[in-house]
């Protein structure tokens, strides 16, 4: 139902409260958030760009959009060169990732997609060159044991811990923590999606 405003209600398609906090930086709060079900596996020789843009235009595509409804959807895939760094899924590769990272620079990509209510789909792109400090393996272990990167896209969750970690960072803050806010700010003007 679209608001007597005229403005376009906004589903969030992530159930990812960090993307639900950037959001109200915004002024935006959606009306309903609603988690995607995709595969998020990379296609052979896919790289990390086209993966990251992918994979926020099929989660904004993968939930129920109603008659005046906006979704938004977004990705952050962190690459190393043109490899694409899973998921932290356990400690171990935790680890290795932690291990991959220390030292160099890589890119946190981010990818939100807003689908309007007329149904057209537009992304945007987020590309931050983020470079860690060497880490040692008591630093890799005591950040592991705090818990805050398991799951993470690259084994990190800058906003918290790791951002100690952070000796260089150009592109967008918000867009390694999971939405970058410029490009978002943009997308949903267009959609007619009000903004604070």
């Amino acid at each position: 139902m679209t608001p007597s405003n005229g403005a376009a209600p906004l589903v969030l398609a992530s159930s990812s409260p960090r993307r639900r906090d950037l959001l109200a930086r915004l002024g935006v709060v959606p009306a309903r958030t609603e988690s995607p079900d995709i595969d998020e596996s990379p296609r052979p020789r896919e790289l990390p760009r086209a993966y990251a843009l992918r994979l926020a235009e099929e989660k904004a595509r993968a939930v129920t959009r109603d008659a005046g409804e906006a979704v938004l959807a977004g990705d952050t895939t962190i690459a190393l060169g043109r490899r694409i760094l899973p998921p932290a899924t356990d400690e171990e590769v935790q680890r290795t990732l932690l291990r991959l990272l220390a030292g160099r620079r890589h890119h946190a990509l981010s990818a939100v997609c807003v689908i309007a209510p007329d149904g057209r789909a537009r992304t945007r792109l987020a590309d931050t060159v983020v470079a860690f400090k060497p880490l040692s393996e008591k630093e890799i272990d005591s950040y592991v044991a705090c818990g805050e990167g398991l799951g993470k896209a690259g084994g990190y969750a800058i906003q918290g811990r790791a951002e100690a970690f952070v000796r260089f960072l150009a592109g967008s803050h918000s867009g390694v923590i999971g939405l970058p806010l410029f490009e978002t700010r943009a997308l949903l003007a267009t959609a007619g999606v009000v903004l604070g």
